[in-house]
């Protein structure tokens, strides 16, 4: 019997990783990421406060592309206010969270304005943590999130369901190089981008886009979206 379900799940696990293969051909990949980035993300007002999901925290590629596009929203909404959510290390206290708002007072972001959210260990957690802060008038509040492209629907969801009625994003999406430069200068070797760089992306796109449909499920089953 055990024979016949290892057959079973190999068989099965065979076809899935094809199709995904087969998938990443074409732009169905690249449509699901974007739309999990955008779908929910209009903000219909200007922002009072700006958070910041610390993802991967700092030093790392996730953790200064995040706080790139803090400051860039930072610097057109003057008067939002900053949280900077990332669980605190118990073995350097709150050393990241000092080192996101350092990128963000180099990019000429006011200390003032900036806030810590250091308690919560996962997207719920946090959102109730800043719901917290702000228990007697959150509904009158406008929140713009700070975010991966594919925790962006989560996200926007969960601090809805915490109480916040007006809440919108703005997903971290990547500057791709221009396919131009990617290709040789010579006349007839081209490099073939559909299967040494797009194939390789798009396959990445749909291992994102799985790992959050796990997630989105779990917060479903969990009533917090």
């Amino acid at each position: 019997m055990s024979i016949k379900i290892c057959k079973w799940f190999f068989g099965v696990f065979g076809i899935f990783s094809f199709l995904l293969f087969v998938l990443s051909f074409t732009d169905i990949p690249f449509y699901a990421y974007y739309n999990l980035g955008v779908g929910q993300s209009a903000l219909s007002e200007n922002p009072n406060i700006i958070v910041v999901l610390g993802g991967s925290g700092m030093p790392s590629p996730d953790g200064l592309i995040r706080t790139y596009y803090a400051s860039e929203a930072a610097k057109e909404y003057e008067n939002a206010k900053i949280i900077i959510a990332l669980p605190y290390n118990e073995e350097d206290s709150f050393h990241q969270l000092d080192l996101m708002a350092n990128e963000l007072i180099i990019k000429g972001i006011d200390s003032l304005r900036i806030k810590y959210e250091p308690f919560g260990f996962n997207t719920r957690s946090q959102a109730v943590n800043i719901a917290s802060m702000f228990k007697h008038n959150k509904e009158q509040l406008a929140l713009l999130i700070i975010t991966t492209p594919e925790h962006m629907y989560r996200s926007i969801k969960t601090f809805k369901n915490v109480g916040f009625t007006k809440v919108g994003g703005l997903p971290t999406f990547e500057k791709p190089i221009d396919e131009e430069k990617l290709k040789e200068t010579g006349e007839t070797e081209r490099i073939h981008l559909s299967f040494r760089y797009n194939m390789w992306s798009y396959l990445n796109y749909e291992l994102l886009v799985l790992k959050e449909y796990c997630a989105i499920i779990y917060y479903k089953l969990k009533g917090w979206i």
